[in-house]
């Protein structure tokens, strides 16, 4: 029986084997790698249209925004979660470029390790983090829209972003993350509430509502509506923030749990075992080589 230790030294380890030998980052189980490439590139370019349309929307004054308002941008979860959309799919449509292009060893085997294994938890971060702002915003966050450009930049921020996750999780050949990315997520997560709260310290406002230890203080506005200007105590805040720890916890078991489902669907169940350049089958090789590393599996 296999022993599952997520602490083991191992799973630290960059690892001295050969680096995804069959190019699951690559290629899909469904779709040839030259629609792979146009499909991450596509993505990628509108999450970067998305980006700087609202950058120049802001920027131009509309709707009562200007660039301080840029500036505010980049100390939220949303927005940096949203730029690691717009350069993983940027990257990994030239990794899929770069196979597709003569089916030899793609850009991504020709990396150091560290670089390897930090594009492996990059693609973990766009396959969680998303769902996670999604559920946080419609949940906690949203009140109304009163523009069309709130409406629509809202809906690519806030639910393409999961469709996008979605698409890497269940059309990629990418095995399950390895349990010790769950850590390093925490950590990320961590580290952007100690973010939050220097933004706080030094910019004099919350980004985040929740995260205001302040006491409730509710008022109506001139249009008649509820509205919040104090904080949610200290209580709350300490609720959210384990909330949200749990939450991306439940976010990655489920999301391991897809990608397991898909690999055992698609290539165990339906024999699919990916699209590769010119029509190629996956070779025995790569079989054999695959199976060396368990752990991560």
């Amino acid at each position: 029986m296999v022993k599952l230790n997520i602490f083991s030294a191992q799973h630290f380890k960059f690892g001295t084997d050969l680096w995804d030998p069959s190019h699951r980052f690559e290629t899909s189980w469904l779709l040839p790698p030259w629609i792979l490439f146009a499909i991450r590139a596509t993505i990628s370019l509108y999450a970067f249209t998305v980006t700087f349309f609202i950058i120049g929307w802001e920027l131009s004054g509309h709707d009562g925004l200007s660039a301080s308002d840029v500036r505010k941008s980049f100390s939220f979860f949303t927005i940096l979660c949203y730029w690691g959309i717009c350069f993983y799919f940027a990257v990994a449509a030239i990794h899929t470029f770069s196979y597709a292009l003569h089916g030899g060893t793609p850009l991504l085997n020709r990396f150091p390790r560290p670089l390897q294994a930090l594009h492996y938890l990059f693609h973990s971060t766009i396959t969680t983090f998303p769902f996670l702002v999604t559920i946080v915003y419609w949940a906690i966050l949203y009140s109304h829209f009163d523009t069309t450009f709130s409406l629509w930049s809202n809906i690519s921020q806030h639910g393409l972003n999961s469709a996008f996750g979605l698409f890497e999780i269940l059309f990629t050949r990418i095995n399950p993350a390895p349990w010790i990315h769950l850590l390093y997520l925490i950590i990320l997560l961590a580290c952007y509430l100690g973010l939050a709260y220097v933004t706080y310290a030094t910019k004099g406002y919350y980004v985040y509502s929740f995260l205001n230890p302040d006491p409730v203080n509710k008022i109506i506005d001139a249009q008649g509506r509820e509205d919040n200007i104090g904080g949610v105590g200290k209580g709350a805040v300490v609720g959210y923030v384990f909330g949200i720890a749990a939450a991306i916890c439940i976010i990655f078991c489920v999301v391991k749990g897809l990608a397991t489902l898909r690999k055992w669907g698609t290539e165990t169940k339906l024999g699919k075992k990916g699209k590769f350049y010119a029509g190629r089958e996956m070779g025995f090789g790569d079989v054999e080589l695959e199976t060396q590393r368990v752990w991560e599996k």
